[in-house]
């Protein structure tokens, strides 16, 4: 926020809505939905020359079908261990190698399992509705301070708008990608 107390930073306020949304996007990247993606493979590692590396950095990540995920490696001597990696890793995935490529079918997922990935996907859009709940706050916060220091009730009743206005379309946002995201899930 600005130094003058009647101003109001909404680019500010925007920005860190926009944060929220990223962060609720990464969420969901990181929900496994019976369908192939490179994000899945994010938290997973291989001891390589020494240290702990992430996979993407031992070889090229690829989705080539709904249901595959590929990873050419690079240095013949990590494919076992790439391999290994995955089947520790709790992911659920039986890696299938085949030269240098290491091939990864995605099961489809039982209903039971469908029905909990929704519940946190719905977490995970309420924690995203506080953050977004919490930048507004800030604003509103912000918004009697300058009121306190001389703005005018118009003024203040149009950054009250403003903000509102903000957080309304954030919020919409969130509930927007949480249902696109439980629809994907209960894809079968």
């Amino acid at each position: 926020m600005s130094d003058d107390p009647t101003e109001i930073d909404l680019d500010d306020l925007q920005r860190r809505m926009d944060g929220a949304m990223t962060a609720l996007r990464h969420e969901f990247a990181s929900l496994r939905t019976g369908r192939a993606s490179a994000t899945i493979l994010e938290p997973v590692h291989v001891d390589a020359y020494g240290q702990m590396t992430p996979i993407n950095q031992v070889g090229t990540v690829n989705v080539p079908e709904p249901r595959m995920v590929t990873i050419n490696v690079w240095d013949k001597q990590m494919v076992g261990k790439v391999e290994k990696a995955i089947r520790e890793s709790g992911l659920g995935i039986n890696p299938v190698v085949d030269g240098t490529i290491i091939r990864l079918p995605i099961p489809e997922l039982n209903e039971e399992r469908r029905r909990e990935l929704t519940k946190v996907a719905a977490q995970y859009a309420e924690q995203a509705r506080v953050a977004v709940r919490n930048v507004r706050r800030d604003g509103m916060d912000h918004l009697k301070k300058a009121k306190a220091a001389g703005m005018s009730e118009d003024d203040h009743k149009i950054w009250h708008d403003e903000i509102q206005e903000l957080t309304d379309k954030a919020i919409a946002a969130v509930d927007k990608a949480l249902e696109e995201k439980q629809e994907e899930i209960m894809q079968v």
